[in-house]
């Protein structure tokens, strides 16, 4: 059978959160960028 693996308890979680907290930022910003580009589009295109 398959072993089991441990993941340890060296959690660095506040890396974890700081990782967290970027990956949040960057999509949020990226969403902002998308509606831009779509407003954009539907304005000059239209």
């Amino acid at each position: 059978m398959a072993e089991s693996h441990s993941q340890g308890t060296g959690m660095d979680y506040p890396e974890h959160e700081r990782t967290y907290e970027h990956f949040v930022t960057f999509v949020k910003w990226s969403t902002i960028a998308v509606c831009a580009i779509v407003v954009g589009m539907a304005i000059f295109l239209v």
